[in-house]
């Protein structure tokens, strides 16, 4: 007897999920909103829905919604150049590793299986998928490309990322783990 292979749906609830956290997503990376300017440095929000989906919803939810995400960090990057824009018009920088957020923290959240401190690890682990993986292939890729668009060494170039990785990469990761943790409790609350 062949045994069937078990189908991916998507359930009506899951896509309303989707939509409502790939708009917030879109709106965040569209206007300033998606920033937290906390001088010197910029952290950004953008990704919050995205491992929000992903707790409440799973991977595959969080790896849609990140990918929906991604395609509009993407055409943003198309629409309005900047020098280093051209970093997001590869699709496995500006849409892969979006997903990924998605995947990674819904695989954390259900190995942890712990309400409060499971959803801000997760969070956590989450945003930091999105600092290392946008970073560190824009590294691998970008390096000497990256380095001439803002007129410094590849050195000079390889120190401003991993300092962005300080800077930028743990200040959202902490922002990230503080949106999670309410937003979910009370989706919790709501739901039940």
């Amino acid at each position: 007897m062949q045994k069937q292979k078990e189908r991916v749906t998507i359930k009506p609830r899951q896509m309303a999920v989707v939509g409502l956290l790939s708009g917030i997503s879109i709106l965040l990376s569209l206007t300033p909103l998606g920033f937290i300017p906390i001088l010197p440095i910029n952290p950004t929000i953008m990704h919050v829905p995205v491992i929000i989906g992903a707790i409440i919803d799973g991977p595959l939810t969080g790896g849609l919604i990140g990918g929906i995400f991604g395609l509009s960090s993407m055409i943003r990057a198309f629409m309005a150049p900047t020098p280093t824009n051209f970093i997001f018009w590869n699709p496995l920088i500006s849409v892969g590793v979006r997903i990924l957020i998605g995947i990674v923290t819904g695989y954390i959240y259900r190995a942890l299986k712990n309400r409060n401190s499971g959803v801000a690890v997760s969070a956590v682990i989450g945003s930091l998928t999105n600092t290392i993986g946008v970073l560190g292939l824009a590294y691998i890729f970008y390096l000497s490309r990256y380095a001439a668009a803002l007129g410094i060494s590849e050195a000079a170039a390889t120190t401003f990322i991993l300092t962005v990785v300080g800077t930028n990469g743990i200040p959202e990761a902490i922002i990230s783990a503080l949106i999670a943790v309410p937003v979910v409790a009370a989706y919790r609350k709501i739901k039940k």
